[in-house]
């Protein structure tokens, strides 16, 4: 299977699970609610009665918008102007490239998401590993099997990743960076030494997103209970089918940058009222799903790949999961006959 085929082959898979898209933004959604309420608590205080506010709900004000931000902490402190449309997705990216703190509540919310996602990936890589529509219970108990070796490959995923953000990010831009720029005086030098270092850093976390990725893959549809035989695995894996795997994940990347490029362009600057607020409002949340499902199309052109490499693309290695019988249908089922 060529990366392109196997793109394709995740996009019918996707297609082909509604219900996991729908799970997906609704969990979404329910995550965020909570922050949306205490934010908007925050702003009624602020505001109050006063003229500013209907200043406010008939168009953004820079000026009370500074003035909140000066007195704002804690959740209230993430309500900048650059998280209306387009700014949001620059927002992400930048503080991912130079690694900026999250705010605490945010970061609760982001650890909280986290969890939960390793809990349902499980049902979720089973689902678009089959490719067949599963039930309910089938899920979640797919989910449940694989949840605690997800979590050990998670503490070994959170050791490496501290290690890369927390020693390799800083001496890379801050040690490095330094001594490479504190004699220059072309500002542009300085600037294409800096894109060479986030290209570096940027190629060092693919690897290992590539490598954890495919451990998830490896350990759902081989049924693998070791973390560290799946990671050693996962290696192997990539190693082997290193173009397949590479050209895949920039298909994949390629999609999601024009999901982004689109956003961008369709997006207005600052929402005014009426059509203009809900167009705004309508945009986002179509982004979101857009984002919802490329990750699923991205876990499913991932595993389509893997198990066409290993020669079973309908096989998971899991046995089906079967609902038991209730206690008085086994009970009938396992008596004894009754002679004449």
């Amino acid at each position: 299977m060529t990366a392109t085929t196997a793109f394709r082959e995740g996009m019918r898979r996707t297609n082909g699970a509604p219900v996991l898209l729908a799970g997906m933004c609704i969990l979404t959604l329910l995550l965020a609610l909570p922050l949306a309420l205490a934010l908007r608590a925050m702003l009624e205080a602020h505001l109050g009665s006063s003229l500013v506010a209907e200043q406010v709900a008939s168009r953004a004000d820079y000026q009370w918008w500074q003035e909140f931000l000066f007195q704002a902490a804690g959740l209230g402190t993430t309500f900048v102007p650059s998280i209306i449309g387009f700014g949001a997705v620059l927002r992400n990216l930048d503080a991912l490239l130079d690694n900026r703190e999250m705010a605490t509540t945010i970061a609760g919310v982001t650890t909280g998401w986290l969890l939960i996602w390793s809990f349902l990936s499980g049902g979720v890589i089973d689902r678009l590993a089959r490719s067949r529509r599963t039930r309910a219970h089938h899920f979640f108990a797919a989910a449940g099997v694989h949840f605690w070796r997800f979590l050990r490959l998670g503490i070994v995923a959170l050791l490496v990743y501290s290690f890369l953000f927390g020693w390799v990010h800083p001496w890379l831009f801050d040690d490095l960076f330094g001594r490479l720029t504190g004699d220059l005086t072309v500002e542009r030098t300085a600037l294409l030494i800096r894109l060479a270092g986030y290209v570096i850093f940027g190629a060092v976390l693919i690897f290992f997103n590539v490598v954890f990725d495919y451990a998830r893959f490896r350990i759902v549809v081989e049924d693998r209970r070791s973390a560290i035989g799946a990671i050693a695995a996962s290696w192997g894996f990539f190693r082997r089918h290193f173009a397949r795997v590479i050209a895949l994940y920039l298909l994949n990347g390629a999609a999601f940058a024009v999901l982004a490029a689109a956003y961008g362009l369709l997006s207005p600057g600052a929402p005014g009222a009426g059509v203009t607020m809900w167009i705004v409002l309508l945009l986002g949340q179509a982004y979101i799903v857009g984002r919802h499902y490329l990750k699923l199309v991205f876990y499913a052109s991932q595993t389509s790949l893997l198990q066409s490499a290993l020669a079973h693309a309908d096989y998971t290695a899991a046995p089906a999961i079967e609902w038991p019988d209730s206690p008085a249908a086994e009970s009938i089922a396992n008596a004894n006959p009754i002679g004449p």
